[in-house]
């Protein structure tokens, strides 16, 4: 089991990081943040689709074709978290390495949308205040790894629910 996790996961966290990498270089040089939210789900999915791939192939080679709910449910969570685990490393190389004024390009983008959105001015103060508050508290990395984490985990945690239900498969029961 140990092999066919750590093959999925390295493979659902090496196409993960991949498009991440690519939908912030795309986003960061144009200074537009709106069409990397779809692509950034799509590669969720994509990359988390792996999680049925490394489920059905360990039902399939390794364990004669059965497979408990539980059992599946454990392979899918630990290709999630390897998978996850990835992509918070590369964000963490990423933004603190290569692109540390983020927050400075992003927060403005979020302004404007608020602005072209139709708030008011006490909106925009307040959406201002909590930007600013978000932009000290991504300042520790801590923060930056749970808010990382929540991006993209809960995601491969649905899909492995999804998949254990999916491909479950118990004993048939011989009559007598």
């Amino acid at each position: 089991m140990k092999k066919n996790v750590l093959v999925f996961g390295l493979i659902s966290g090496l196409i993960l990081t991949a498009l991440m990498i690519t939908s912030t270089v795309m986003c960061y040089r144009k200074e537009n943040f709106e069409g990397n939210m779809v692509l950034g789900y799509a590669a969720m999915l994509l990359a988390f689709a792996f999680i049925f791939v490394g489920v059905k192939n360990y039902r399939d080679k390794f364990n004669n074709g059965l497979i408990s709910f539980g059992k599946a449910f454990k392979i899918g969570l630990y290709i999630s978290l390897i998978a996850s685990s990835m992509y918070v490393l590369v964000w963490l190389v990423e933004y603190y390495v290569f692109i540390p004024d983020f927050m400075d390009k992003y927060i403005p983008h979020v302004m404007k949308a608020a602005r072209e959105g139709g708030a008011t001015a006490a909106e925009l103060e307040k959406k201002a205040t909590q930007m600013a508050e978000f932009k000290e508290m991504y300042k520790n990395p801590v923060f930056v790894v749970l808010i990382s984490y929540l991006e993209v985990l809960p995601i491969g945690i649905a899909v492995s629910l999804i998949c254990a239900w999916i491909l479950r498969r118990k004993p048939k029961m011989v009559a007598g």
